[in-house]
């Protein structure tokens, strides 16, 4: 089980009430293990991105619309995944400090214990689900 429904409260996630220190210690190694995953993705996306650019750079030379368009689009991709990356590692840095504050698992919104299956699903998770519909809703 990633988390269970107790409310964390207080410092220190090792002294949390409600969890075991077996169960802070599989949470731990889940978010320390997506943020290592994360990473090293992160950093191939960096590296195949800047081995586009050498490419284009040396392989400029008679492109015409189609071919420039296809390279930029390629370029903008790449940047996309890159940030996306980048966003998605540092949430998972995020909840690594909420767990070493002890305030993994409540919603930072309302502090009520997110639902595990939203856990389950998206470990870096800081909202539940209802003040996230209300802040996407405010949002769009």
């Amino acid at each position: 089980m990633l988390v269970n429904s107790a409310v964390i409260t207080g410092k220190g996630a090792d002294t949390a009430k409600g969890r075991s220190s077996d169960e802070l210690d599989q949470i731990r190694e889940l978010l320390r293990a997506r943020f290592d995953d994360l990473t090293a993705e992160y950093e191939e996306a960096v590296a195949e991105n800047q081995k586009l650019r050498l490419v284009e750079i040396g392989d400029a030379a008679g492109d015409d619309q189609a071919d420039s368009g296809s390279k930029t689009a390629e370029r903008d991709a790449a940047s996309s995944l890159i940030r996306t990356l980048l966003d998605r590692r540092t949430q998972a840095e995020h909840a690594m400090q909420r767990l070493e504050d002890g305030t993994y698992g409540n919603c930072e919104g309302c502090s009520k214990p997110i639902p595990v299956e939203r856990l389950a699903v998206f470990p870096s998770a800081t909202s539940c689900v209802a003040c996230k519909s209300n802040r996407e809703r405010r949002a769009g």
